[in-house]
């Protein structure tokens, strides 16, 4: 089984003073994710949650909407010369019925783990529909309880404490409490990991939810919001112009900058509302 994190014995300079000593750094290993035995990507992952992940990926590409789309999911044997097990390979087969990704979602390049749309041959083809509509969701929330959440998500993030070296990605429920968080070395891959999670848990879609990422918020993670039905996305850093487009397209609320009590609202600014409001 892969190792989340991993030892390395370092030169540490400081004030002009060198010392050796063991740092703890965040293990990255490839994770090959197959569909009934037919390879489909291969994405730079933090081992750990891969059933997860590859439940997630699933969501995100648009193959799977529900718990009952998945027969199984396994690592596969054999994956070295000698037939061992790197635990780096995962089958996922589907239900009776359900579609197999067609053959222009396989990618010809591998997934980095700080981009999850590398190989995708235009814009157009990540616009996935979705099985559910996010604007008619019902949440309200306030700006005092996102401005909790930053810390929330940072005091769960185990694994962050001792490498300083992942991203986290967390969901919370209307009220602020804290559902899931997963970190890994990829924003995409973290988000996929909470996402596949509530599919196997039979949960989607997530109403009255909302997604707090470390970093920042791309195009490709307001569509896992979207496609896993959370209605609100918040994350520490800036969106980029396409992910406030698609936001606003699908109606998803879309916080960006949220650090202390600041926060800039990029779309649905009507689902927040100030304890002076209520």
């Amino acid at each position: 089984m892969g190792r989340v994190t991993v030892r390395r014995r370092v030169l540490r300079l400081r004030a002009g003073v060198a010392s050796y000593r063991p740092d703890t750094l965040a293990g990255e290993e490839p994770l090959e994710i197959r569909v009934g035995g037919r390879p489909l990507a291969v994405t730079m992952r933090t081992p750990g949650h891969d059933f997860d992940l590859a439940a997630g990926f699933l969501v995100s590409e648009g193959v799977v909407r529900g718990a009952d789309d998945i027969a199984g999911i396994r690592y596969c044997a054999g994956a070295t010369a000698d037939g061992g097990n790197t635990y780096n390979v995962v089958d996922v087969v589907l239900a009776p019925g359900v579609a197999a990704p067609d053959a222009s979602l396989e990618r010809h390049v591998y997934t980095t783990s700080s981009c999850g749309l590398c190989g995708r041959a235009s814009l157009d083809a990540v616009r996935t529909a979705s099985a559910w509509s996010v604007a008619e969701d019902p949440l309200r929330t306030s700006a005092e309880l996102l401005a909790a959440q930053p810390d929330r998500l940072r005091a769960a993030q185990r694994v962050f404490e001792r490498t300083g070296g992942l991203h986290a990605a967390g969901l919370f429920g209307m009220e602020g409490g804290l559902r899931c968080l997963r970190e890994d070395v990829g924003r995409h891959n973290a988000v996929d990991k909470v996402v596949g999670d509530a599919l196997r848990e039979g949960l989607l879609p997530l109403r009255e939810t909302m997604l707090m990422v470390s970093g920042r918020a791309s195009f490709e993670l307001v569509q896992k919001a979207v496609l896993a039905g959370i209605p609100l996305l918040a994350a520490v850093s800036a969106p980029s112009s396409l992910a406030v487009d698609l936001a606003e397209e699908s109606g998803v609320t879309l916080i960006g900058f949220l650090r202390g009590d600041s926060m800039n609202v990029y779309t649905g600014a009507d689902r927040l509302y100030t304890s002076s409001e209520r």
